[in-house]
């Protein structure tokens, strides 16, 4: 359900009531009940159907027919205060995803889709974890893991993901490169059928101009390179950061591979915000996810689009049935 105070519960409401979900999937909503109903009553929306307790999904009898809730009971709903920062939601949100993801390794559910979380919340809350692609990696046991945007516009995967700016260099090697290079390319074989074109991005400007402006090209980024194509996979670069994005080079590459978040978010969200999706690659789990945050300004109000959810739920639903096959 995401961070109580922000507009995962509206998002979830909406998506129990989309017929073309409920045609492809069961949706089990991990959440709190209470928020759920008082959300619906501040919107005037019809009130969730479908509650059942945690004792009773994880008991012996939990198999559900459809749409369900499973309530966590993790916060009082009369305590939250839509759009702020709260200690409280942060710890809630951690514990509908600790669930979702515990249901999923024991086989009771196919695939997590995930709403917004606010990093502060957590870190409020006492939960040290940067973000969902941490937790999954963690909480699942996973080994290598990386983020990965996709929308029909454009695809990007990240090298690094939650660090500051000032750590990102000490965070490069080139065998965490050729990790993320071979993540994206299976990924990318998988999604389209063939083998994806890739383009990666130099983390310095103008790809470090051969040592001018930073020796990590050469150094870190290029050595991975070469390793991922001794292995087959076609990818191009480093290339200058400034026009890795341009239409042209949209057109020639299935997808990007970019060294820290904000240079694959920022041209990612110029042309594919609210229709994106979040795809944690490398987890035990399948995880997709939203693309956007917990917009706590219209948190509550009925205004937040839920298409970036919804196609969230479309890919969860097309992976877990590839998995199958």
């Amino acid at each position: 359900m995401g961070d109580p105070a922000g507009i995962g519960p509206e998002l979830c409401l909406r998506l129990l009531r989309e017929t073309e979900i409920l045609e492809a999937c069961i949706p089990v909503v991990f959440g709190d009940a209470k928020v759920l109903e008082r959300v619906a009553r501040v919107l005037g929306w019809p009130a969730p159907e479908g509650i059942i307790t945690l004792k009773e999904w994880e008991g012996t009898g939990a198999a559900v027919g459809g749409a369900a809730i499973v309530d966590c009971a993790l916060i009082d709903a009369d305590s939250i205060e839509k759009g702020r920062v709260q200690p409280a939601c942060g710890r809630a949100a951690y514990g509908y995803i600790e669930t979702a993801i515990r249901s999923a390794l024991s086989g009771k559910i196919k695939a997590v889709v995930t709403a917004p979380i606010n990093k502060e919340a957590l870190k409020a809350g006492g939960i040290d974890y940067p973000g969902h692609t941490e937790i999954f990696q963690a909480l699942t046991h996973s080994g290598g893991v990386c983020m990965m945007l996709t929308s029909d516009e454009m695809t990007v995967s990240m090298v690094t993901t939650h660090i500051g700016l000032m750590s990102i260099a000490n965070h490069l090697s080139a065998q965490r490169v050729e990790e993320v290079i071979r993540l994206t390319a299976a990924a990318l074989t998988r999604m389209l059928g063939r083998q994806p074109r890739l383009a990666i991005c130099g983390l310095n400007p103008h790809a470090g101009e051969h040592g001018l402006f930073g020796d990590e090209e050469e150094r870190l980024i290029i050595p991975g390179i070469e390793r991922a194509k001794a292995c087959g996979i076609r990818i191009e670069g480093p290339l200058p950061p400034d026009t890795a994005f341009i239409p042209t080079n949209r057109q020639r590459f299935d997808a990007v591979v970019c060294m820290y978040h904000d240079q694959g978010h920022i041209p990612f969200k110029m042309v594919a915000f609210d229709k994106g999706v979040n795809i944690t690659l490398g987890s035990k789990v399948i995880r997709t996810s939203v693309d956007h945050g917990t917009a706590f300004d219209i948190a509550w109000t009925g205004k937040a689009d839920p298409k970036s959810l919804f196609q969230a739920a479309r890919w969860a639903i097309k992976l877990a049935q590839d998995e199958n096959h």
